[in-house]
């Protein structure tokens, strides 16, 4: 048995309570995902290490083991309305994928809490930029070969990002998107799901070989989440993009601060 696998904590954490708590994060997991097209991640990974101790590795491979049937759903809901990016979406993911590898390697040679910070300023430009810049419903993504090579960077960046921190795909990708490739934000959110898919299956692929997934807790919250990424969906399209910026921007700022907490306790342990 090797420590901090599911085979070692998987006894801990079943039961009633453990099951009615997978289905309720994949519950609010699913609504977030399809309203602001991230993967979930964001709240998944606390709500396993705070409400079942859940290792912070088991609970990041089950997180993204959790995110591929979610982002399916979303990404189906998203594309009725004719709002993804197919092949941008692809030229994303490549590069993630990339990213992700790159990301890993560089892992022990830069400073995590250097990295947070820098991931905090970031977010804070873009809930800045949110209240500036309101994305039109109207606008469509047309792929030439300059702003393709630029998702191609922004792929592989967002990877790296996920590779060394842990956080990345819809948190990274819709903002910019609208942002800087002035797509709409429903386009932005379809997309975002899709170029999750096949990053979050090479994740898993990779978490499964050193057993950092919980595959029925994976199971239960991607189900539970099902249910409820097409309700996000649809709301996402009744709300005003103006509000939905407003809401984007208020999720952006708790994953800020959950970066800047992690950052303040790191160098305290340190100190």
């Amino acid at each position: 048995m090797v420590p901090g696998t599911s085979d070692e904590i998987a006894p801990r954490i079943r039961g009633p309570r453990a099951y009615a708590t997978f289905i309720l994060i994949g519950l609010i997991a699913g609504l977030l995902s399809g309203l602001f097209g991230v993967g979930g991640g964001t709240v998944i990974v606390p709500l396993l290490v705070l409400l079942l101790s859940f290792d912070q590795r088991l609970a990041a491979g089950t997180s993204l083991a959790a995110i591929v049937p979610t982002a399916s759903v979303g990404v189906i809901s998203y594309a009725a309305s004719g709002s993804v990016a197919w092949v941008p979406a692809l030229i994303l993911a490549a590069g993630a994928v990339i990213g992700a590898q790159i990301g890993t390697r560089l892992l022990p040679r830069i400073s995590q809490n250097a990295l947070r910070w820098g991931f905090v300023g970031f977010l804070l430009l873009v809930i800045v930029s949110l209240f500036l810049v309101i994305p039109s419903r109207a606008a469509v993504f047309e792929l030439g070969w300059l702003n393709g090579a630029g998702l191609a960077v922004v792929g592989v960046l967002t990877g790296v990002i996920a590779g060394l921190i842990g956080v990345g795909g819809g948190v990274i990708v819709v903002p910019v998107l609208m942002l800087v490739f002035g797509t709409s934000d429903l386009e932005a959110k379809g997309t975002s799901l899709l170029m999750m898919i096949p990053t979050a299956i090479s994740g898993t692929i990779g978490n499964l070989r050193h057993r950092n997934v919980d595959l029925l807790a994976a199971g239960l919250i991607g189900v539970a989440a099902c249910t409820t990424t097409a309700l996000g969906a649809w709301l996402a399209t009744l709300i005003d993009p103006f509000l939905g910026n407003m809401l984007f921007a208020a999720y952006l700022l708790v994953i800020a601060v959950q970066m800047a907490v992690k950052a303040l306790r790191s160098r305290g342990r340190r100190g």
